[in-house]
């Protein structure tokens, strides 16, 4: 499949990837495949965001960390963005994408499914959480 990509290094930072701003074409078309119909133009109604806008607005608030009121115009309304990420998460459209591109990649690179790896951290909660009682352990009788 051509969405597998090689790194590529930016020449000011050996450890950095390059920042995708727009969704490649190869994955896109790999992506619209599992994606609902879209509404077809000069249809009454809401202006049309074609949804490959709206993939790389999620993808911006993914990668950003920004609120929804607040991505920039190129991609859509942060509303429109944001019912289509709720209806295509209803939808499992992010996860049967994730495991076509997952099968795809294992076929042309190869995924060592015998080794995994799971991180996590553990934080204190910022207000406390609640306080746990002590119980006092009785003997049988």
């Amino acid at each position: 499949m051509a969405c597998v990509q090689k790194e590529v290094r930016s020449p000011k930072d050996n450890n950095s990837l390059p920042t995708i701003r727009r969704i490649p074409d190869e994955l896109w078309d790999e992506f619209k495949k599992i994606l609902p119909k879209e509404k077809p133009p000069k249809t009454v109604g809401r202006p049309i965001v074609p949804y490959r806008n709206v993939l790389d607005g999620i993808l911006y608030i993914l990668r950003t960390g920004c609120q929804w009121k607040m991505l920039p115009k190129e991609y859509g309304s942060g509303s429109v963005c944001h019912r289509r990420f709720q209806e295509w998460n209803s939808i499992d459209v992010f996860k049967k994408t994730w495991i076509k591109l997952l099968k795809d990649y294992d076929k042309e690179v190869g995924i060592n499914w015998t080794w995994q790896s799971i991180d996590s951290i553990s934080i204190k909660s910022p207000l406390g959480g609640t306080k746990q009682e002590t119980i006092l352990q009785i003997g049988a009788n």
